[in-house]
């Protein structure tokens, strides 16, 4: 297998990057035969494993970066990491907001903060300390001749000539095994205490961590903000000095298509609006991953005149049909204990062929429950039930709900 320096370097002259933009659309399927074209065409067998590789790497990568992927290079590894262009552009505004004219993006991955900033005409330093994924980076880069690419370490970089720092700390451990995320912030790179500290510096900082980021890691005077993007939360973002908003200690924003929607306290975290507890009745409503990792499941119920099953858990309540994109609403239909048994007798008797379960405050798997409730081959025909499994004090419940439309 080519060493990771392979698959980039082959593809680092004119001539090797016009024939890999050349090449079909990806398709698994097709790969062979294009393996095969291309060794009959006299090409050298490692310029196609790198050609190949890419062309796969573009296809995944489209789901982050759109049509802007066919044409750029990519690591696996970087791409996992990268942001996505709809949210990296949320943080270069925010530079541009904040009267911010350089930028220093210290970890710069393969570029994508770094085209948002530089597509907004900030100067942009882009720093990398991984020699390939720097390398795919002013690939990336060079449509703004402007922007330049270090490869270098982005704890020694001089940053006294910017006055933006964005930060993308490194948060998985590379070995010979393959990798493994990292969940201490002090274990990342660089670690948190080096964002505090430039942080204190009064720049203008921003820095991309994980959505698991724990509240206690969280400093006193930045804002968190939580990051979903058609329902899937992506990252939990701090922002420092003049990239805090006043009043906004946490926030969960949300990008639904073309929709962008934050929801927003101005307390710190802990102090939320007392839970207020009710009965299975009328509507469940499931708030959004990045309204719970912002803790604003509290603030939100209030705003909705919602109610909790369980104080703990984040499933919410009400009589009455409520609308909120924030939380995606469903129709109770039948409430019952948790049971297996009396579960499988309940799917039989409905002809149940499918079933989603989502589950909430208990450790059923629900990979393992379908099975149980419906053994046997899969079948087609019979009907499909969407269950809630969630606890209520002490007792374990099913509740059998209808999805009703999502609310943009």
């Amino acid at each position: 297998m080519p060493s990771p320096a392979g698959l980039i370097a082959p593809l680092l002259n004119a001539d090797a990057f016009a024939l890999l933009n050349s090449l079909p659309p990806y398709s698994e399927k097709d790969s062979l035969q294009l393996n095969l074209r291309l060794r009959k065409e006299g090409h050298d067998p490692s310029l196609i494993s790198a050609l190949l590789t890419q062309s796969r790497l573009r296809a995944k990568a489209t789901a982050k970066f759109g049509r802007f992927a066919q044409d750029m290079l990519l690591t696996e590894a970087g791409l996992e990491q990268a942001t996505r262009l709809t949210v990296a552009a949320h943080h270069a505004g925010r530079y541009r907001q904040a009267g911010v004219h350089s930028v220093a993006d210290l970890g710069c991955g393969l570029g994508a903060d770094s085209l948002a900033l530089a597509s907004l005409d900030l100067a942009v330093t882009a720093v990398e300390r991984d020699e390939e994924t720097a390398a795919c980076a002013a690939v990336n880069l060079r449509p703004f001749p402007e922007a330049r690419v270090l490869h270098t370490d982005a704890t020694t970089v001089n940053l006294e000539d910017y006055d933006g720092v964005w930060l993308d700390p490194a948060r998985r451990e590379v070995s010979s095994s393959g990798s493994a995320r990292l969940w201490d912030p002090e274990a990342f790179s660089p670690p948190l205490s080096f964002v505090e500290a430039l942080a204190g510096t009064g720049k203008a900082v921003g820095v991309k961590f994980g959505p698991g980021m724990p509240h206690e890691s969280i400093p006193g005077g930045c804002e968190a903000q939580w990051v979903s993007v058609d329902g899937d939360v992506t990252e939990a973002t701090l922002w420092f000095n003049e990239l805090a908003r006043p009043g906004v200690r946490r926030s969960a924003l949300l990008l639904d298509g073309e929709a962008v929607l934050e929801l927003s306290s101005g307390t710190d975290f802990g102090q939320s609006p007392e839970a207020v507890t009710g009965p299975v009745e009328g509507y469940l409503h499931e708030p959004d991953g990045a309204v719970i990792r912002a803790g604003l499941v509290s603030d939100l119920a209030v705003e909705l005149g919602a109610h909790f099953l369980d104080p703990q858990i984040a499933y919410l309540c009400s009589p009455g049909p409520l609308a909120s994109p924030f939380a995606r609403s469903y129709r109770i239909l039948e409430t019952m204990p948790y049971n297996v048994k009396a579960l499988r007798s309940w799917a039989k008797a409905q002809d149940l062929s499918s079933v989603d379960i989502k589950k909430r405050g208990t450790a059923v798997t629900p990979e393992e429950l379908r099975r149980l409730i419906l053994p046997g081959k899969p079948r087609k025909g019979g009907r499909h039930a969407t269950l809630v499994l969630t606890r209520i004090g002490q007792d374990r419940v099913v509740i059998v709900v209808e999805p009703l439309p999502r609310v943009r």
